[in-house]
């Protein structure tokens, strides 16, 4: 009974210590009043161009959660949302600003699609082959901004962003010509084998076992970057790297083993997307999950534990546009306006800010007070003497 009652207790305590911690709990502010600000503006926004802007509105705000399809295609949505916005989350750790994670997921989900057609392999067993396989594909193609950076100290947004047009189309080239379905009109694979295929974790759905797989990620990435050796290099390089070079820390070799990381969390999300919603490979374009696991690493602050929160929000905004655009008069196209303004509220740090100068303001006036209490004891003990 003791142990059980002092077990709750420090449930209790951490809990309480949860929502007194500041600094933990700002991330989580920041995410619900970035929310809160995207669906008052995208409410605002419906009103000025739909014909019937109530029924718009319904369908945005309420839309994700009207029908039981759209919340399991809420959770879907989070999946790719996740794998990127981890990979991301362990770029920003460094203060790098690579985007060739979109490289990375995108050729993942064509390494992928290589293996689930041309290889034959029991169920378990062959998904699992095509994520090994294309997660070390998207880690060599995540290295290569850091070695341009490092060698000749080209710029990595850049390099990242010309080497996705490299990739995007490496990768057409490949369904084009050499896994391209010759009786489908449009761009499309040869279908997967059916042991490829993720589990489905509710049957006659779509909701498949690349969510756990992504909540692994989740724990893992929080695991590498806050409880080992290596994740503490990362965040001291990434801090400050002089000092880490003068702490002993090989800086250009935990560079490039986090883009490696990095890029190998990107190409496991690709082969997931694959296995779990595909029966074949049919993306007509890239789908640029990298610039929405922008959004989420920043909304979370560069910490893996609130993916899951910024890619919730990130994929209700999605479910709620498309559901919208089915039912009404807004082109779904509105949600990434969205996005734009939500960029630009990160990017200007405006809520992180405001909290961190009320909290420094907070603790400025204690102090002196204190100050004040201490001066003023001797002066009173010696008045009463």
């Amino acid at each position: 009974m003791k142990a059980t009652t002092k077990r709750k207790e420090s449930v209790f305590r951490k809990i309480g210590y949860f929502f007194s911690d500041k600094e933990k709990l700002e991330p989580t502010l920041v995410i619900i009043f970035t929310a809160l600000f995207s669906i008052l503006l995208g409410v605002g926004l419906i009103f000025l161009v739909s014909k019937d802007p109530v029924q718009s509105a319904r369908n945005f705000v309420l839309g994700p959660f009207m029908r039981t399809y759209n919340i399991y295609y809420l959770i879907i949505a989070m999946v790719p949302l996740i794998f990127t916005g981890l990979a991301l989350c362990i770029i920003y750790q460094l203060h790098y600003m690579s985007l060739i994670v979109d490289s990375s997921f995108y050729m993942g989900a064509v390494i992928a699609t290589a293996i689930g057609i041309n290889v034959a392999l029991p169920a378990g067993v062959h998904p699992l082959l095509a994520m090994i396989l294309a997660g070390l594909v998207g880690g060599l193609i995540g290295i290569l901004p850091a070695i341009l950076r490092i060698k000749w100290r080209a710029n990595e947004l850049v390099s990242s962003l010309m080497l996705n047009y490299v990739f995007y189309f490496v990768g057409s080239y490949i369904i084009l010509y050499f896994l391209r379905d010759r009786n489908q009109a449009i761009l499309a694979s040869l279908p997967f084998r059916s042991t490829f295929a993720l589990p489905k974790l509710i049957p006659n759905t779509q909701l498949h076992a690349g969510v756990l797989i992504a909540i692994l990620f989740i724990v893992l990435v929080s695991i590498f970057l806050y409880k080992t050796r290596w994740g503490y290099q990362i965040r001291v390089t990434g801090a400050n790297p002089r000092f880490a070079a003068y702490a002993g820390i090989p800086v250009a070799t935990v560079v490039i083993l986090a883009h490696f990381i990095s890029g190998f969390i990107g190409g496991v999300g690709g082969a997931v997307e694959m296995a779990g919603l595909y029966r074949a490979f049919i993306w007509q374009t890239n789908p640029s999950y990298a610039w929405d696991g922008v959004i989420v690493a920043m909304l979370a602050k560069r910490n893996p534990k609130y993916v899951p929160l910024s890619a919730f929000f990130l994929a209700y905004l999605r479910v709620g546009a498309d559901f919208m655009s089915r039912r009404g008069d807004v082109a779904f196209e509105f949600v990434t306006l969205l996005q734009g303004f939500i960029i630009l509220i990160l990017a200007s740090d405006k809520i992180s800010n405001s909290l961190k100068i009320r909290r420094l303001r907070k603790a400025a006036l204690a102090s002196e007070q204190e100050s004040k209490a201490r001066t003023t004891m001797p002066s009173t003990e010696g008045n009463t003497l």
